[in-house]
């Protein structure tokens, strides 16, 4: 087993000729896919992973200095499509993964066919008159202070507020689990550098063709943050959902799938 392969829990499934490559968000790790993935495995070959501090990743390979902007694991990614000599790849991302992939994208366009980004933003924080991305500075402070003083309590806070679909409990418990089982010190640096990214510059640098899957009702990126993203993203299409909250891949996986195959067979 190749040392990237460890490092990131690589899972290789599917027999497709076509590669999805499914990233997941802060917080989260590869199982987060489980309810969306089986509609794939028969077309695709699909390859799952868990980023360096999350799941099944090896967590001696984590340092500060280099995960301490998203270019960490922007490498880490690169290091996947390299030891798999992955080739047209479909990059599929949840969240803060929408901008890893978009930056990967960047650095290496020739690796890639397509970009699907699931509840993405270009920039998480307000900036007066000029652009909503849904929180103030004083927001994240709180937040992150909170995450170092009581990570239990954050993570209980956090998740019903970010999954938004209070009729589906057993979600919210999932999604509350798969933040607390997080390393507290790796999580709080992962949300640091997630909450205070601001990609914005690099859209225009951004090449693939980009399906936004925009949430309505997501308490983590506003509509705004969508839109600005579409508008300055070249080569994207913007897909309104009718899933409430953060996580449409897990509590509206029918809606997910469908918007998914939906572009990739249009295209």
């Amino acid at each position: 087993m190749n040392k990237v392969a460890v490092r990131n829990n690589v899972k290789v499934i599917g027999a497709g000729e076509r590669t999805l490559l499914f990233a997941h968000g802060f917080g989260c790790d590869q199982s987060m896919w489980k309810y969306i993935v089986p509609s794939f495995e028969k077309k695709y070959r699909i390859i799952l992973f868990d980023y360096v501090g999350s799941g099944n990743s090896d967590l001696n390979a984590y340092r500060a200095d280099k995960y301490d902007t998203l270019q960490g694991y922007v490498q880490d990614v690169l290091d996947i499509i390299e030891a798999y000599e992955l080739k047209d790849i479909i990059f599929i991302g949840h969240s803060i993964s929408s901008m890893i992939g978009m930056l990967t994208s960047i650095k290496r366009p020739d690796y890639f066919d397509r970009l699907i980004m699931i509840g993405p933003s270009s920039c998480y924080l307000n900036e007066a008159g000029e652009y909503f991305g849904g929180f103030e500075k004083s927001d994240i402070t709180e937040l992150l202070d909170m995450m170092e003083m009581n990570f239990a309590g954050w993570a209980s806070f956090m998740a019903p507020l970010a999954m938004n679909n209070p009729e589906l409990p057993m979600l919210t418990k999932e999604l509350e689990q798969s933040f607390i089982s997080a390393d507290p010190v790796i999580a709080r640096q992962f949300a640091e550098v997630t909450f205070f990214a601001d990609h914005r510059r690099d859209l225009a640098a951004a090449t693939v063709p980009t399906l936004i899957l925009q949430c309505s009702d997501d308490s983590v990126v506003p509509l705004e943050a969508g839109q600005y993203l579409h508008q300055h993203l070249k080569n994207s299409t913007f897909r309104l959902m009718e899933a409430k909250g953060h996580y449409p891949h897990i509590s509206h996986p029918e809606e997910t799938i469908r918007l998914i195959n939906e572009y990739l067979e249009s295209q």
